[in-house]
């Protein structure tokens, strides 16, 4: 019997946080009468358990709504349906005040390092203003904080007088990993923390978030577009399409045996980086634009774009069921012989 994704949960000490058919409908269009209104599905029914320790990465093309499903998370977007339920508390009805109080416990790292950072603050100053919001520190408690937080990011305390523009880009990203690291969270949702730099430093900025997240005992949300930086840094992977998850596992069978046309087309465009290997691999393209969150399709939402799709893809919405042990996919017709 297949099992849904709370059927299959054990409610212990384990589970750090859980969403419960969460959604995010934007309203669009329509005028001054408030006739015609239409609405943009940027989440829409998520349901997912985030493990204490674990490194979940959240993956799908631009516009699927992963950012969007961050900022609930966080509670900078309040959902249009469902719940959130973070350390046995739900936090998507809080009110602002009640919220504020639980904030230390979950941070964010931001996609631009540049702007997620006040031109006019100094650096010492950006690392110290949670502190001072939450923490009644003495000015020589708030100093050993600060540098050690910069120590740890692996940036100069004798850089602590100096603004936002006189670093480099990877230096501005490890600011705002100090800023996150501040209040020693039990959760940091990392929305696309490395895509805005060079690659030579990509790989710098994940081995300092792996090594902080063995020092803090950290639970990490990692929100990315490329798979590569997913699979080096996740311990599990949850596709998205169109504002749901269509496919949730371990890294390692994600990209051993995908069940979900959508994942093992993803998986096509990686590009192979041995040349021997080159052109031996089957080729799985996803064709066409995703539809619009908007309007969008009947049935399952990817049956527009997939080679495999019949008659009953494209009036039955496929339930989020697991297919194996700890392997959650979406689809009338999973890859079960990959």
């Amino acid at each position: 019997m297949l099992k849904t994704l709370e059927d299959s949960v054990e409610k212990s000490g384990q589970q750090l946080l859980l969403l419960e058919g969460v959604k995010k409908h934007f309203e669009v269009g329509g005028h001054l009468l408030k006739k015609n209104k239409e609405y943009l599905k940027a989440v829409d029914g998520i349901n997912l358990t985030v493990n204490r320790g674990e490194t979940l990465g959240i993956v799908g093309e631009s516009g699927c709504g992963k950012s969007t499903l961050g900022n609930l998370i966080m509670g900078l977007l309040k959902p249009t349906d469902g719940k959130i339920i973070f350390d046995g508390t739900e936090i998507s009805s809080m009110k602002e005040k009640d919220l504020k109080k639980k904030r230390p416990d979950f941070q964010m790292i931001f996609q631009d390092p540049f702007s997620s950072l006040n031109p006019r603050m100094r650096l010492f100053d950006i690392i110290a203003e949670p502190l001072i919001t939450h923490l009644k520190l003495d000015k020589r408690e708030l100093e050993q904080r600060v540098f050690e937080l910069m120590e740890d990011v692996g940036l100069d305390p004798s850089y602590s007088n100096r603004f936002p523009h006189e670093f480099s880009g990877g230096q501005r990203q490890r600011i705002g990993i100090a800023r996150s690291l501040a209040l020693k969270p039990k959760l940091i949702v990392c929305d696309e923390p490395v895509s805005a730099l060079d690659v030579s430093i990509q790989a710098q900025i994940l081995n300092l978030l792996s090594s902080i997240q063995k020092k803090y005992q950290l639970t990490y949300i990692f929100i990315a577009h490329g798979l590569p930086a997913v699979k080096h840094f996740s311990d599990r992977i949850g596709v998205m399409y169109l504002g749901s998850l269509v496919e949730l596992t371990t890294k390692e069978q994600l990209f051993k045996r995908p069940m979900h046309p959508y994942t093992e087309g993803l998986l096509a465009s990686v590009p192979i980086s041995n040349p021997t290997l080159r052109g031996k691999r089957k080729e799985v393209g996803i064709e066409g634009d995703i539809p619009s969150p908007v309007n969008p399709p009947a049935g399952c939402k990817f049956h527009t774009r997939c080679p495999f799709a019949t008659e009953k893809c494209k009036e039955v919405v496929p339930e989020f069921t697991e297919k194996e042990k700890g392997h959650f996919v979406a689809c009338h017709y999973p890859i079960l012989n990959a």
